[in-house]
């Protein structure tokens, strides 16, 4: 078994992989729309050491309300192209939105600053372009459940600054989006499900922890070589989202289930308090019951939907009117 297929079966068999495995997220089963001329497939969006890193734009048939909503491909920090599902972009597409289904390279290849610099990348790409794709930039939501989640709540409060200076027109644009909604996300690794618990040191989680081993090159042994424990620990801290809050955050939307095992809902609490102590806009709903992910879980991509149009376009929730 391939290294790949093997993260992919351990972390599908514990339900992380909501969006790769796809099982709860509609997965490849939904992609009836193959053929589909309103979706771009395999945009590049940049790369990384000579690989492509990629997108599919999904485009609504009807009038477009000019925003955008980034969809992170990931599940346990993994993701691939064959992950990308139309209907996680379905709900937005119906309501205007232009979705950006977002593919990153994937642990073990790459660790969780790697990752985030792939996934701001590509929020730049989508700024510097967004008069092609019909979108205004500063009208951009993000989601993603899981690992994905994570990656959208630190696009939403830890966003990277433009660089003004860059020869590259892409790195010019700020990470910078309007709005977050997320499923279940991993949001203090160094306080998990319990304080002064380290999520590395919890053994049902080592299929991740390729995406926390933290190397520095060293010019003098001319090899990658572990960071110290207490850089370590630094690291965990930075790519920790809650670490990261402020009072000009974007909007954050978190749902969670109430029996989540893998990732617990004390992770959503902890970072709601936080915004809420700050003045961020936010909100948790609690499914009841649920673990990480549930059945019909794409019903509730609506509640996401109207999190945006109130964040982004300004409508009063159940305002459907254009």
């Amino acid at each position: 078994m391939t290294i790949r297929r093997a993260i992919v079966a351990i972390v599908a068999g514990v339900g992380l992989l909501a969006v790769v495995a796809g099982e709860r997220f509609g997965g490849a089963a939904s992609r009836s729309d193959r053929d589909n001329p309103r979706r771009d497939r395999d945009v590049i969006y940049g790369r990384s050491y000579g690989t492509a890193l990629t997108m599919d734009v999904f485009y609504p048939s009807g009038p477009r309300n000019g925003a955008g909503v980034v969809v992170m491909v990931s599940g346990g920090w993994f993701s691939s192209p064959e992950s990308i599902n139309p209907a996680f972009a379905q709900p937005f597409t119906e309501r205007g939105y232009v979705v950006f289904e977002v593919v990153h390279g994937s642990q073990p290849k790459y660790t969780i600053p790697e990752i985030l610099d792939h996934v701001q990348r590509a929020v730049r790409y989508i700024r510097a372009h967004a008069s092609e794709f019909g979108v205004d930039p500063e009208k951009l939501g993000v989601t993603g459940g899981s690992a994905g989640g994570h990656l959208a709540l630190m696009l939403g409060l830890a966003p990277e600054p433009g660089d003004a200076t860059a020869d590259d027109p892409v790195q010019r644009q700020p990470a910078k989006v309007g709005a977050v909604a997320c499923f279940f996300p991993p949001t203090d690794f160094l306080n998990w499900g319990k304080p002064g618990q380290n999520a590395l040191e919890l053994a049902h989680l080592k299929f991740v922890f390729a995406a926390f081993d933290f190397r520095r090159f060293d010019e003098r042994t001319g090899r990658f070589e572990r960071v110290s424990t207490e850089e370590q620990l630094r690291l965990q801290r930075q790519v920790s989202p809650i670490y990261h809050v402020s009072p000009d955050d974007a909007p954050v939307l978190i749902i969670h289930g109430d029996a989540d095992r893998l990732v617990p809902l004390q992770q959503a609490e902890l970072l709601i308090e936080r915004l809420k102590q700050t003045g961020v806009p936010c909100k948790l709903i609690v499914k009841h019951g649920a673990g990480h992910g549930w059945p019909r879980l794409t019903d509730d991509l609506n509640v996401f939907a109207d999190w945006f149009d109130e964040h982004l376009l300004g409508k009063k929730p159940g305002d459907q009117s254009e």
